[in-house]
């Protein structure tokens, strides 16, 4: 492949940058590159300079622990959570890692599409069936404004849905789900997490925007709630319930804000 040589005569004072791990021991860019376009098959140009797994897979494995949990700020094309993935399958780890893109298209269609194929299999550049190196991720989005203010109050302009997925995320650590609650506009049941039925009582979700007609657990309120015959989980700004009939109802009730935590 050709390849553009520089002399030291042609960069003035400039030393030309060396290093120990040369390509027989750590492959470079172009083989990064390769292994882009083998991932992704279909395209023909993703990164112009995409890292070689293995330069970071060596790197995880010289500065982690088996349960480490890796966070690159800067993902790109998603080699950091490649390279993980390859690390964990080799001698049996259990890392984690943090892949944080700004750009929304890169993110989506390139970071996370890329750790997804690896980790399910692929067929690469040559038709070739690639085993997946197994495990998973959670994809999820930034909101673009903070829920909370800067004394820890829920703003004034954020909405049912928007609470609703950040109370979902920090009850089940996850951003998916809320199917078997139909739409969250109009009803206060989020889900049913293992068998727990997690409610959110908010902003007049209940149809009356007074704090005594439901965004306060009252025994009026939890008649009206969407019955689940099972333990359940209710966020509300407070209860006039006793500990006794929350035990009987097998209700754990948590207050909103202090009580959201990721």
């Amino acid at each position: 492949m050709p390849r553009l040589k520089r002399f030291l005569s042609e960069v003035s004072d400039t030393m030309v940058p060396t290093t120990w791990w040369d390509t027989s021991f750590i492959p470079d860019n172009q083989n990064g590159k390769r292994e882009l376009r083998n991932v992704f098959s279909e395209a023909n140009e993703l990164f112009a300079t995409p890292k070689p797994t293995d330069l970071i897979r060596t790197l995880i494995g010289l500065s982690s622990d088996k349960d480490s949990i890796i966070l690159d700020s800067f993902a790109g094309s998603g080699t950091t959570g490649h390279a993980v993935l390859k690390q964990n399958a080799a001698d049996g780890g259990n890392r984690k890692f943090i892949l944080v893109e700004m750009e929304e298209n890169i993110a989506s269609e390139i970071t996370a599409e890329r750790v997804r194929r690896v980790a399910a299999g692929y067929t690469d550049a040559k038709g070739k069936e690639v085993p997946g190196l197994g495990s998973g991720f959670q994809f999820c989005r930034l909101s673009d404004e903070p829920l909370f203010n800067e004394f820890g109050d829920i703003r004034d302009d954020v909405t049912f849905a928007q609470l609703a997925d950040f109370v979902w995320f920090s009850e089940t650590g996850s951003g998916r789900g809320r199917q078997d609650a139909g739409d969250t506009e109009a009803t206060p049941l989020l889900g049913i997490h293992e068998g727990r039925a997690v409610f959110l009582l908010f902003n007049g979700i209940l149809g009356d925007r007074r704090p005594q007609g439901g965004n306060i657990l009252t025994k009026a309120v939890l008649d009206a709630l969407p019955p689940h015959d099972g333990p359940k989980t209710i966020y509300a700004a407070a209860t006039r319930l006793g500990p006794a009939t929350l035990q009987r109802e097998q209700i754990v009730f948590k207050q909103t804000p202090y009580a959201i935590e990721v």
